[in-house]
């Protein structure tokens, strides 16, 4: 297998870096073949998609690190994922960075909340003191043993405090070692303008959320040309199937068949799930007894 690119290398280039959210293994899967050349893993897709819970801090790191783990088997994509607030003070942090680091994750981002912490894009959440989450971000650089791993500081306090305050604690960050920063839910396309502004040649990402977040969806040439090089969708697949399975369960209990291009076919299941290798590797284990 080749090396994977760092994430450096991934923002290298003159485009924006586009980065589907996976909920689990098989969309992860599909993301790679439709030729992405990243992905992410969010709080709110897996959580939903894994246990049918809200966003809201019910979900710790034994349980979101499996699986992130289950996920990472399907696709050789390099993959950012969503480390919540850290799930604790500084020695979680640092247990958090070092067991993503060791399973192959590529990026973090770590937010700024007030535990029990919420979607982004989710009323009633509170932040925590910028010194304690620039001491949460130092723990983090400390406990990674590769400058590969990039470090992605994320603040709400956009939503509590204003956007001054954001910009603030986005300063306090950088300084404290990230990498990049993500500035969640800005409201108007004034306020990613000004974000992207303020911190040119930083890494900054944009949280496109479809289906009714606060932050307005923005094509990514526009965001790029704005200074955001990386664009995440966390909602976009999940709640697409989510729609597409109770379709196919209104039509199957209406005893309607399922429409043209509804679905892929069985041969092409097959494909994706990568029959043939397997396979392939049963016979050459039967021949190799011969």
């Amino acid at each position: 297998m080749p090396a994977k690119p760092t994430w450096k290398e991934l923002l290298s280039g003159r485009e924006p870096l586009l980065l589907p959210c996976a909920h689990d293994a098989l969309s992860a899967r599909l993301i790679e073949r439709a030729g992405f050349a990243a992905y992410s893993v969010g709080g709110y897709a897996l959580v939903g998609a894994r246990h049918a819970l809200p966003d809201i801090g019910l979900v710790a790191f034994g349980e979101m690190s499996a699986g992130i783990r289950d996920i990472m088997a399907a696709s050789s994509l390099p993959v950012l994922v969503d480390c919540d607030d850290g799930y604790g003070d500084a020695k979680n942090v640092a247990r958090t960075i070092a067991g993503y680091e060791a399973m192959g994750v590529s990026a973090i981002f770590m937010e700024d909340q007030r535990a029990p912490k919420r979607c982004g894009h989710m009323a009633g959440k509170d932040v925590i003191d910028a010194e304690a989450m620039a001491a949460k971000l130092r723990a983090a650089v400390d406990a990674r043993r590769s400058a590969d791993l990039f470090i992605i500081a994320r603040t709400d306090a956009r939503a509590v405090h204003g956007l001054d305050e954001a910009l603030r604690r986005a300063e306090i960050y950088l300084k404290a070692g990230a990498d990049g920063l993500f500035i969640e839910a800005p409201q108007t396309i004034d306020e990613l303008t000004r974000i992207g502004r303020t911190f040119q040649g930083v890494p900054q990402l944009a949280n496109m959320l479809e289906g009714g977040g606060r932050t307005p969806v923005l094509p990514p040439s526009e965001l790029y040309r704005l200074g955001f090089a990386m664009v995440a969708y966390p909602t976009s697949l999940i709640l697409r199937v989510a729609r597409a399975i109770e379709n196919a369960l209104a039509d199957l209990k209406a005893g309607r068949p399922a429409g043209k291009n509804a679905s892929v076919d069985f041969e092409a299941f097959k494909d994706i799930t990568s029959l043939a290798h397997w396979a392939d590797v049963e016979q050459r284990a039967a021949n190799s007894r011969k």
